[in-house]
């Protein structure tokens, strides 16, 4: 649901609007993610490092595709014109104010991990110890990278400069841009700890599984398929928010302006996390998951395995659909194919569908009202999901592109047709 620029349609039989994203380039990152994890459970690497590496093999095939394949470096909306760089000396002032934002950014990111206990505690610590050795060479490194692009760019005075002016007092400051910078730059800093804190825990499981005990239970397969697909999904989410960089046209464009976009989207994640267990959203309590109550029941079991399957694939599917630019609360580039073709949001649908098959909140192992109890806040929790989808297509409708592809959705997404029906529409 993340928009590009010009949509055209892809052919005369289909009139949806053209992806900004192509099948190739998600195919190519599961493949080496693929590879990696074929070459790990041979050699029964588990550990954080080769997680890292499944990272990279999943992303170092994805730039190879995006740049060799689909030559994304050449369109229009990266801002960028490789056919005429301006001299080095009329981009230069324009370049040291850039990274003076740059780095002043950078800098109040730092000080929040600093600050805050959280993120020196659990899986964090492995997301702080990346940060740690990523900083030198990133900071070295920027300074020629900058001061390379902003000699191709169009416009190299963007929201970093925009803030390098204002922090160096280079006239009336340029508010909107300085606060899309920032917002950027915070949902980068959130999710990214986020992801590299959860990258080694579910590699580790999925590697470390003893194969030929998984074969002979259709529950123990069932959950070792979920945790690979969301194996899956966390390298691609990961490699998303790595690589928000222009010439892979993976930048974001806006990030979500709202307050109540922010809000529904970081109660879901920690430290702000409702639905944790002692969370007032935990609907846990007085529940069961699906192996306890349909135990004995070995069709039943092997049924309700494959739909969860099914519903995790999907889940993951959504992200990979994104390629390189997966990311919560921006906007990165339209996508409809996939299962973005069936929904606006499949990802929140299969979520969802996922907890109320799994968790059967009816069924309680204790009372009545435990159940009452157990059926609402999962009902509250779907609600945060359907006000986070919401928020979101606030954010996105200022663009005509996802306009564009929001009302041709109503009309053919097979999903939003079936809504329509019941509703009687």
């Amino acid at each position: 649901m993340y928009l590009d620029s010009a949509l055209a349609p892809a052919n005369r039989a289909d009139p949806r609007p053209a992806s900004a994203v192509s099948h190739g380039v998600g195919l190519a990152g599961l493949a080496g993610l693929i590879a990696w994890i074929a070459v790990a459970r041979h050699f029964a690497m588990d550990g954080p490092y080769a997680a890292l590496v499944g990272v990279a093999a999943c992303g170092v095939p994805m730039i190879l595709w995006s740049l060799l394949v689909d030559r994304v470096h050449r369109h229009r909306s990266t801002g960028i014109d490789w056919a005429a760089p301006r001299l080095l000396r009329a981009t230069i002032d324009t370049s040291l104010v850039k990274l003076t934002g740059l780095w002043v950014t950078w800098a109040a990111i730092a000080l929040i991990y600093a600050t805050g206990r959280f993120y020196w505690r659990g899986n964090f610590q492995f997301a702080m110890w990346c940060f740690e050795r990523a900083a030198p060479p990133l900071l070295v490194l920027s300074i020629p990278y900058v001061m390379w692009l902003d000699r191709r760019l169009v416009e190299p005075r963007d929201g970093a400069w925009a803030l390098g002016a204002w922090l160096l007092g280079q006239g009336a400051p340029d508010r909107e841009a300085i606060w899309n910078h920032l917002r950027s730059w915070a949902v980068k800093g959130f999710f990214l700890a986020f992801m590299l804190a959860i990258v080694p825990p579910g590699f580790g499981d999925f590697i470390r599984a003893d194969t030929s005990a998984i074969l002979s239970d259709p529950v123990a397969l069932a959950n070792w398929l979920i945790t690979f697909m969301f194996v899956v999904d966390v390298a691609f989410a990961t490699v998303g928010y790595l690589l928000t960089t222009r010439m892979l046209d993976a930048h974001i464009r806006t990030a979500n302006p709202y307050a109540a976009g922010w809000a529904a989207a970081l109660i879901c994640y920690p430290p702000f996390i409702l639905m944790n267990p002692g969370g007032p959203l935990d609907y846990h309590p007085g529940t069961a998951d699906w192996t306890a109550w349909l135990a004995g029941h070995p069709i039943a079991l092997a049924l309700t395995g494959a739909v969860l399957v099914a519903l995790t694939a999907i889940y993951a599917w959504a992200t990979m659909a994104f390629g390189l630019r997966f990311s919560n609360l921006t906007n990165r580039g339209i996508l409809t194919h996939g299962p973005y073709a069936w929904s606006r949001h499949p990802a929140y649908l299969s979520k969802n569908l996922f907890w109320w098959l799994s968790t059967m909140p009816l069924l309680s192992t204790g009372s009545l009202v435990d159940a009452t109890r157990a059926t609402l806040l999962l009902g509250v929790v779907s609600g945060v999901y359907y006000w986070r989808a919401k928020t979101e297509e606030r954010h996105l409708s200022a663009d005509p592109d996802y306009r564009a592809y929001s009302d041709w959705m109503a009309r053919n997404a097979p999903i939003a047709r079936a809504l329509a029906w019941l509703k009687g529409y």
